[in-house]
């Protein structure tokens, strides 16, 4: 009869020694703690250990018969339940196909269109008379080398011929502007935000359990809307405009945003310009094919009698502007994890932003408004004046004052 004070001994000892028994010592311990134990040791040990009371019986012959598995291994060679693969062969082939239909030519397959989850395809496995559970899927997975994958952000889309070419007049262009000291910026529209007490992806420094606290849902508040950022990055200074939009983002918008740096920052800082120079998406509110964008910078060429040359990035290549990587990272920075409740906070954050580069960044909020869907008439585009240069007239061009087209008639 084991005593009560054996059985918590036993227990003890079992407790200590688990973290560290493989499956073959387990069986072994757990087989000597029995014996030791007595009449009723078998069953004590099944009930503290969890083994099954043949597997303790399997520990006590193999001491008693001095068997053990060959040096490095902890069953004998053969030992253990055998493969599904092996009870199955067809298995692996018929979870291939499932989890790659599109290699069988049948594009209609249900699974190609809905998530591939372990349960899904376990269901889908036994209607082709497969039994087999959710982990043995996931490992024959992991076996077949697959893993669980998000997306990710590699493709462009379809290369433009000239794309690498437009690269290189760019930088072409952008270095014989700043030889002649003459001004070059980078132009773009960031991510439009929610205004309001809305989660702000990031995290930042606060007391233990005290985070800010933010709506659930993000409904868009109707007086606040959405905060439109259109910034100018200055490449030769290290120093960013950003006016902050509340109504549509137009290419009204966008010039005028140009026109506030130039006249806040960028005249004082190029006294001596002739000309400026600016790098732009192909596409949104400055895209190449839009008439009001350049009717727009005819206007603000007149105001600022100077000739604005424009090259635009080719299309699908929006990432390599300057500005996404020189200004609008770092305000991404610096405003991570704080609640943008109002327009006032954004331009404060968005001021606030340097690096230790020495970017200076300057803002103010544009509440001017931008009627969407302005028709642009073959006349107001045909009294642009507007040079197309002799590689992609259409990607790089020369809109200047015509104040000085007039002067010339009148030489003439």
């Amino acid at each position: 009869m084991i005593r009560a004070g054996q059985a918590r001994a036993a227990r003890k000892r079992y407790r200590e020694m688990a973290a560290v028994l493989n499956e073959q010592s387990r069986r072994r311990f757990v087989a000597l703690e029995a014996r030791a134990l007595g009449r009723g040791g078998v069953s004590l040990m099944a009930r503290v250990s969890g083994l099954a009371r043949s597997t303790i019986y399997h520990g006590l012959s193999d001491i008693r018969h001095g068997v053990s598995a060959p040096p490095g291994r902890v069953r004998k060679k053969g030992g253990g339940r055998k493969k599904k693969t092996l009870e199955d062969p067809t298995l692996a082939a018929d979870l291939r196909e499932l989890v790659e239909p599109a290699t069988r030519g049948d594009p209609t397959q249900p699974l190609l269109w809905t998530t591939r989850s372990l349960r899904k395809l376990v269901k889908e496995l036994a209607k082709l008379g497969h039994q087999v559970c959710p982990t043995v899927v996931g490992d024959l997975l992991c076996g077949m080398g697959y893993s669980l994958q998000a997306n990710s952000k590699t493709r462009e889309g379809s290369k433009h011929i000239d794309r690498d070419a437009q690269f290189h007049y760019i930088n072409m262009q952008a270095k014989a502007f700043l030889a002649a000291h003459q001004p070059v910026v980078s132009v773009d529209t960031k991510k439009k935000e929610l205004v309001g007490n809305f989660r702000n992806n990031g995290r930042e420094w606060r007391r233990t359990g005290r985070p800010e606290l933010v709506n659930i849902h993000d409904f868009i508040d109707p007086k606040l809307r959405r905060a439109v950022p259109y910034g100018v990055y200055d490449m030769t200074n290290n120093v960013g405009w950003v006016s902050v939009g509340t109504d549509h983002d137009t290419a009204a918008f966008a010039v005028n945003a140009i026109r506030r740096w130039w006249r806040t920052m960028g005249r004082k800082r190029h006294p001596k310009a002739k000309r400026l120079m600016i790098s732009a998406d192909g596409g949104g509110s400055n895209g190449y094919r839009v008439r009001q964008w350049k009717v727009e910078l005819q206007k603000l060429a007149d105001e600022i009698k100077l000739p604005i040359t424009v090259c635009h990035l080719p299309p699908g290549t929006s990432k390599w502007n300057k500005i996404e990587h020189r200004l609008f990272s770092f305000i991404t920075i610096n405003w991570r994890g704080k609640p943008l409740r109002s327009y006032r906070t954004i331009v404060q954050l968005i001021a606030a932003t340097t690096t230790d580069t020495g970017l200076k960044v300057r803002a103010e909020l544009d509440e001017n408004k931008y009627p969407k869907g302005v028709k642009i008439s073959d006349a107001e585009i045909a009294a642009v004046d507007l040079s197309r240069h002799a590689f992609h007239g259409d990607w790089n061009y020369t809109i200047s004052p015509r104040h000085k087209v007039l002067a010339k008639k009148r030489i003439d």
